[in-house]
Formats: C-alpha cells, sequence, structure tokens
C-alpha cells in the first residue's frame, strides 16, 4: 500500500477554494499510484478558531460528494481536515472516505485548553483498515499524548497519522515524541502539517514520517508544498511536489 501525506497552506476560511484545491492534491496522488491521502488539521477552512462556529459542516454536506466519487473511482482513502457541526456543539474533524463505504468523521478526542472555547472533544477512536493495515487518526495535540498512542497500538494499529498544525515550538515537541512512540509501540507514525498563517502562529511544515525502530524515514522542508508517498510494503518514500494553485 502506498500511503500519502500532504503539506499544503490552507485558504483561510475560502470553503469552495479549499475543496478545489484538495481535489487538485488527490488527482496529483492519484496519478502516482497512491491508495490513500491525509491532510492536515482543519485543511479545508484552515486552522482559525475563532471562525469554526461560522465554517462548520454537517459531515453530510453534499460539497463533500466528489471526494466519495474520487475514492469509488480510484480506490484510494481519503482523510480531509473540517470544522464539524454535531448537536453537541463543534468538533475538530477529520472527515474519512473509503471506497463504497459511508464517509465516516473522527472528531478529535482531546483538545488543548486553548481550543475549549471553541471546540468539543469527541468520543470514540476510528481505525480504517486498507489491505493489511490498521491506520488510527490522532490529531494534533492529542498525536503527543503518549496514552492515545499506546491505546491505538493496543488495538492493532500500524500506521499512526497525525494530522496536525504546529507551529516551531510544537514541531521541536512533535520531533522529540514521535520517534520514542514509534520504537515504544511498533508504529509507523506519518505527520501532515500545514504550512503558512494559522490563526495566531505560523504553521511550519517539516511534514515526515518515522519508522517504526524510531528513525526518521523522509521529511518536508518548512516553506514548500508537497506530498510524501509512504510504500507499507518497501518502505520507501517517495517525494511529490505539487502543482501551484491557481
Amino acid at each position: 500500500m502506498k500511503i500519502g501525506i500532504a503539506q499544503i497552506q490552507s485558504f483561510k476560511g475560502d470553503i469552495e477554494k479549499g475543496i478545489a484545491r484538495h481535489i487538485e492534491l488527490i488527482e496529483h496522488a492519484v496519478d502516482r499510484g497512491a491508495d490513500a491521502l491525509f491532510f492536515p488539521e482543519l485543511s479545508i477552512t484552515g486552522y482559525e478558531p475563532p471562525l469554526a462556529k461560522e465554517l462548520a459542516f454537517d459531515p453530510a454536506d453534499v460539497r463533500f460528494v466528489r471526494f466519495q466519487e474520487l475514492s469509488d473511482a480510484h480506490q484510494i482513502t481519503l482523510g480531509i481536515g473540517i470544522p464539524s457541526i454535531s448537536v453537541k456543539g463543534v468538533h475538530i474533524g477529520l472527515l474519512t472516505f473509503q471506497p463504497l463505504q459511508a464517509r465516516q468523521l473522527y472528531a478529535k478526542r482531546y483538545l488543548h485548553a486553548d481550543e475549549l472555547p471553541y471546540f468539543v472533544p469527541g468520543e470514540s477512536q476510528l481505525f480504517m483498515i486498507i489491505e493489511d493495515q490498521w491506520i488510527a487518526p490522532a490529531i494534533c495535540y492529542e498525536s503527543l499524548l503518549e496514552s492515545h498512542a499506546m491505546e491505538c497500538a493496543k488495538s492493532n494499529t500500524t500506521l499512526y497519522l497525525a494530522s496536525v498544525a504546529k507551529d516551531k515550538s510544537g514541531l521541536a515537541k512533535a520531533r522529540t515524541h514521535f520517534p520514542k512512540m514509534a520504537k515504544k509501540y511498533h508504529l509507523t507514525i506519518l505527520m501532515a502539517n500545514a504550512l503558512g498563517p494559522c490563526d495566531t502562529f505560523n504553521a511550519v511544515g517539516s511534514s515526515a514520517i518515522w519508522d517504526t525502530d524510531g528513525t526518521m524515514n523522509a521529511q518536508l522542508n518548512d516553506t514548500e508544498e508537497g506530498i510524501l508517498l509512504f510504500d507499507t510494503k518497501t518502505k520507501q518514500t517517495t517525494l511529490l511536489p505539487l502543482p501551484h494553485p491557481e
């Protein structure tokens, strides 16, 4: 299986432009043989907590039909970041699409204190199975909690997918934490970080993959968009430069 993580700069609050850019990147990854592609935290709208309530989606929103069509047509699993509305409030969500299956939402279960005025936590962990791989998503803050990685590892997770929006300080913590978790729990960890302005900080990219022995397999830089495509059989990673947005 070839699983990709996309490093992109979102368009603050511009939903239609964000959706169009995601579709462009998905088609780009499909052309290069991707079986799965995941995006950073709140990638469709950008990480903008004060705007989350007004931008929040119903997970069944018809604007996402195209993602399911792409998933079905190309047998690709997709994960996009959205603020999601529920009866309990607004979630930080990863909306996932798998071929010929109903879309599913993973809602971030552990929120940072700064997010509590804007979001409510999710309640259950999502697991996705592709071929012989078990994928567990973790969204930003919770991906730095050892208890979350340990719980996922106990549930047969092989690929730990961190969808994040991290500044320089957060990236430094991730670079220390993820190698330890990868080695301790025998996980391949894939971190898809945002790039550019987010709320009150700048996300610094540097999306990366760590092997199960804790070594860094591959990393993007902190200035350019791109996709890392990891082959679970060969353990080799390919860098896919992205077409520039129009």
